[in-house]
């Protein structure tokens, strides 16, 4: 897995293929996404981000670490990191994405923003996903993760574990649409299913959700529930 550092501060070299090919936006592969110069013991990547790599220890280690040292707040540190990776990103995103498509984010599909927006996390190894804004309307939306590293990494351990991708997702969203969203982990791979599912909203959303999973709720069951206009009194 890769870690980007999105600080200012650090200084990464250009990318070579960049240099010679500066309008290329298909630079998605292992191949051509890295630039790995063993000779400065650096890895940058296209958009000139320094990346680092993590073992599956790694990610044991830092759960596991937290899990001793503050016991079930662990869940809560790893979801405030989250947010503050993804509120940072945000910005870092919107710095590239105009400077590679000449255009501003607020005049581009959505769709397309949120793939080329995920695009890099897939080369870094944090896995799959799918966005599904039907509700979006409704004031939520649904998204489906697959192969999370921090699932992967810690196996069917009987519940939620990505809570650093909920925080990802609360940061980045919440600062693309100006308006503060919550995330929560319906589902995940370290349950036993096969990915995991994200529900995105306000925090009432957000706070039936949990309820509704607290008492022994599906994935499948709360999504019923909220595009049914279900909500707690």
């Amino acid at each position: 897995m890769v870690t980007s550092v999105n600080n200012k501060q650090v200084s990464a070299p250009e990318h070579p293929l960049k240099k010679k090919r500066p309008t290329k936006h298909n630079h998605y592969s292992f191949q051509e996404f890295f630039n790995f110069q063993p000779e400065m013991g650096s890895i940058s990547d296209w958009n000139d981000s320094r990346n680092i790599l993590t073992s599956e220890d790694f990610i044991i280690g830092l759960v596991e670490g937290l899990e001793e040292e503050v016991g079930s707040a662990s869940s809560v540190i790893m979801y405030t990191i989250g947010c503050e990776w993804g509120t940072k990103d945000s910005a870092f995103f919107q710095q590239w994405f105009e400077k590679e498509y000449q255009r501003e984010i607020r005049q581009t599909n959505l769709m397309f923003l949120l793939e080329t927006w995920w695009w890099p996390f897939i080369s870094q190894g944090w896995g799959r996903w799918e966005v599904d804004l039907s509700d979006r309307k409704q004031g939520f939306m649904f998204i489906n993760l697959f192969d999370s590293a921090v699932a992967r990494t810690l196996g069917d351990v009987g519940k939620p574990v990505c809570y650093i991708y909920a925080g990802l997702f609360a940061g980045f969203f919440s600062t693309l649409v100006k308006k503060q969203l919550s995330c929560i982990e319906l589902q995940c791979y370290s349950m036993g299913e096969t990915y995991c599912k994200f529900l995105l909203g306000n925090q009432d959303r957000i706070d039936a959700a949990a309820f509704w999973q607290n008492e022994g709720a599906t994935a499948r069951d709360i999504q019923k529930r909220l595009e049914s206009g279900e909500i707690l009194r």
